[in-house]
């Protein structure tokens, strides 16, 4: 039982590692360009290239406790798979923003509205599996199959910009 657990956790967890690596990849860039700006670690100078490399590492990190929220609500209570692949679509969407960020920032609103929309497929996901947990718990009527059948079916749609 507990082997079959660690089975159906693990895809959500590597989304979960993944967002770690790209967290410490960004720390790193503003590590970089601070040492960049003056050469004496890390201070904040003032210089708009470092703003905009921290301000986007702040935004990222702002945005990471809400998408890992509904990444393992969604994973948990719904269906892993299209879970985990919007998460590896949003994590790839948040590498977007970070980097249109550095350029002019209207650069990064495609991948801030992106990032947006895999929330709220995923909070979808979440919602839709309480209420399947309502339905069987008040009526007996389980729509689990329905549900990640949807869910599998409307994931790919996350592609189109």
């Amino acid at each position: 039982h507990k082997a079959q657990l660690l089975q159906y956790l693990q895809i959500t967890s590597q989304i979960e590692y993944s967002c770690v690596f790209l967290t410490a990849f960004f720390a790193s860039k503003v590590e970089h360009e601070s040492k960049h700006c003056n050469g004496k670690g890390f201070q904040r100078p003032g210089s708009s290239a470092f703003d905009r490399v921290y301000t986007a590492n702040q935004n990222c990190g702002h945005a990471y406790p809400t998408f890992l929220a509904v990444l393992w609500c969604a994973g948990l209570l719904c269906s892993q798979a299209p879970a985990a692949f919007a998460g590896l679509m949003y994590l790839f969407v948040r590498q977007k923003y970070f980097v249109g960020y550095l350029g002019e920032r209207t650069q990064s609103t495609p991948g801030y509205l992106f990032g947006k929309r895999i929330i709220l497929f995923l909070f979808l996901m979440s919602v839709a599996g309480i209420l399947n947990y309502y339905l069987i718990f008040f009526f007996g009527s389980d729509f689990e199959m329905h549900i990640k059948t949807i869910t599998s079916a409307i994931s790919p749609l996350l592609l189109i910009p």
